[in-house]
């Protein structure tokens, strides 16, 4: 048998020993060499799939964050014009609002506990979509036009004669996976109705 050298790169003449051949042809993995094997991939496995679990919930929990956020802005962006907009309130509880507006029409917001819903009416017909969907707490609260002096607070009124300005606030939640995670969107403003 004929073998390189590769340190001289001279041709030299090397042996074989009887028999190598045939271990060599016959060697394997033992049981326990597999079963090792298995193991430590059984382990790399696991840990692939808990952190590509983890992950896509995370992605799912930051996109609902992202829909929830925009949801409350589109609502609370259409409800101050509209607030704002409006002659008076006419009347007001703390989940629902009445407010009287330029054309003599009477605009409405009411939440739905059972539903979970902001509905917009106007003149009692819902309009379009509602406004806010998995809201779990929604409250109204009305305030008179002077400040508490010292603050930027206003007096409350008990009645929707002398309001000037209207405080909302919300919370909103979304399930992920089948489970009411701590995806929140809480939202508090207060809208001056400029006509009073």
């Amino acid at each position: 048998m004929v073998c390189n050298n590769i340190s001289t790169g001279k041709k030299t003449h090397c042996r074989q020993r009887k028999g190598t051949r045939h271990k060599l042809s016959q060697c394997g993995m033992t049981i326990a060499e597999m079963m090792f094997g298995i193991a430590i991939a059984g382990l790399v496995l696991s840990a692939v799939a808990s952190l590509a679990f983890y992950t896509g919930r995370s992605f799912v929990s930051m996109a609902n964050y992202v829909e929830l956020d925009q949801r409350s802005r589109n609502a609370l962006d259409s409800m101050s014009r509209e607030i704002r907009q409006a002659n008076r309130l006419l009347s007001s509880t703390s989940t629902s609002l009445n407010f009287e507006c330029l054309d003599g029409s009477v605009l409405s917001y009411v939440y739905d506990a059972p539903g979970k819903k902001l509905l917009c009416k106007r003149n009692n017909v819902e309009q379009g979509n509602p406004l806010l969907t998995g809201c779990d707490s929604l409250q109204f609260l009305i305030y008179q036009r002077n400040s508490v002096a010292g603050t930027y607070d206003q007096y409350p009124t008990a009645s929707a004669s002398t309001c000037k300005l209207v405080q909302l606030r919300w919370v909103c939640s979304r399930k992920i996976l089948g489970v009411t995670m701590n995806t929140e969107s809480v939202q508090s403003a207060k809208i001056v109705i400029r006509k009073q």
